[in-house]
């Protein structure tokens, strides 16, 4: 499966009529796997800062989760697993995996638990596939 029928057909994909926003696989040195037409351009640094935030958690809670030039409000997550942000009515989850970030922004009506079950089921499964 190419890393684009991933992202098009696991992050993508239809719970109760909704779906993500905009879904990405990111490798650790920023590179794009495959990304939605819909996911935001973002810069080398916001790469940076997450990839720091799982090497160092709590790292981003004092400055925010930026994507996209977007700032998220860090919420709980998984120390060194899974971050997880927050603006408005929706927000993003990443989930690490030992090769890429998962990531999943999501927006009403879609609900978080919704995005963090689409965004942590696939990265366990590439875990699982030890990517």
């Amino acid at each position: 499966m190419s890393w684009q029928q991933y992202v098009d057909e696991h992050l993508m994909c239809d719970i109760d009529g909704n779906s993500l926003t905009a879904a990405s696989i990111i490798g650790h040195d920023g590179s794009v796997w495959a990304q939605s037409a819909t996911f935001p351009q973002f810069t080398a640094e916001e790469i940076t800062a997450i990839m720091k935030d799982f090497d160092e958690p709590g790292s981003l809670a004092p400055v925010g989760l930026h994507l996209g030039g977007v700032k998220y409000m860090v919420i709980q997550g998984e120390a060194g697993a899974v971050i997880r942000g927050k603006k408005g009515s929706g927000g993003v989850t990443i989930k690490k995996t030992s090769m890429a970030l998962i990531i999943g922004i999501y927006d009403e009506p879609l609900t978080p638990g919704q995005c963090n079950m689409i965004v942590e089921r696939l990265g366990d499964y590439l875990i699982e596939q030890g990517l």
